[in-house]
């Protein structure tokens, strides 16, 4: 049993899917299914990695502020103020940093404020655009599921196996939330607290992984494409299952080029 969970294929896929899944069902009656991905997000830190904050890495404060963005999340589930969303992607930039800071000062002054700022931009973008497809679950299931596979996938080829595990995980568990609303032909709450917490650690992940791993800058704006691929008109005749296959084609393909350049750069993955 213990040599199956720790088997990188169940910590960083089959377990946050699993838990993604009875997490989603159970607290639907309550609206709180967004819950699924930090879930999965959650058991996957605790096969892989641990919750020990100590020493505080680059990794670990992923993790914490993964989980304070989703406690956040719930407090804020009644807030529908537009420039509420400007400060969410400021405060997620404010984040990076310091997830970076001992990273980024390492470096000397242009490439400390260049990659601060990259790294701070990407993250805030993402938040801000997740953020506008939060009350849409079909949408944000499918951009989510996209943006977990897209980074972590990059991750574990630029040679970050903890990161990829980080990415996938969260991939997993979107992948879940989506299919129960396939399956049932029915929409299900995520709201705030599926993207909040899910954008933010894609964010953090995949900033870390370019600037500790190989993975190549420009496969960030690959990635920070999901969340608009997401948003493309989609007729609401056509039903929840084919508005769920075609999101999802659509932000898959952005994920899949991620991973595709990210390769070409790293070749095959440290397995």
């Amino acid at each position: 049993m213990e040599e199956t969970l720790n088997h990188p294929a169940v910590q960083g896929g089959f377990a946050p899917f699993f838990i993604a899944l009875l997490v989603a069902e159970l607290l639907q009656r309550v609206r709180l299914s967004g819950l699924a991905a930090i879930a999965g997000f959650a058991v996957t830190v605790y096969l892989a990695s641990d919750f020990a904050m100590e020493p505080l890495t680059a990794s670990r404060k992923i993790v914490l502020l993964g989980l304070l963005s989703a406690l956040l999340a719930v407090l804020l589930m009644r807030f529908t103020w537009r420039p509420f969303r400007l400060a969410l992607a400021a405060t997620g930039g404010g984040a990076t940093i310091w997830m970076a800071l001992r990273i980024l000062q390492q470096q000397d002054m242009q490439n400390m404020l260049l990659w601060g700022a990259g790294c701070a931009l990407y993250t805030g973008w993402l938040i801000f655009w997740m953020d506008t497809i939060h009350e849409n679950p079909i949408r944000a299931g499918s951009a989510g599921m996209a943006l977990g596979i897209g980074t972590g996938g990059s991750a574990l080829l630029g040679a970050s196996a903890l990161l990829g595990q980080f990415g996938m995980a969260l991939g997993a568990a979107a992948s879940a939330f989506l299919l129960l609303q396939t399956v049932f032909n029915q929409k299900m709450p995520g709201g705030r607290v599926f993207t909040l917490p899910l954008s933010l650690i894609c964010g953090l992940t995949g900033g870390l992984a370019a600037l500790t791993a190989r993975l190549p800058w420009y496969a960030l704006i690959v990635l920070a494409v999901i969340p608009l691929a997401a948003k493309i008109p989609i007729p609401d005749k056509r039903g929840i299952r084919l508005q769920s296959l075609s999101l999802s084609a659509l932000t898959l393909t952005c994920a899949a080029g991620a991973i595709y350049l990210t390769w070409r750069v790293a070749g095959a993955p440290p397995l």
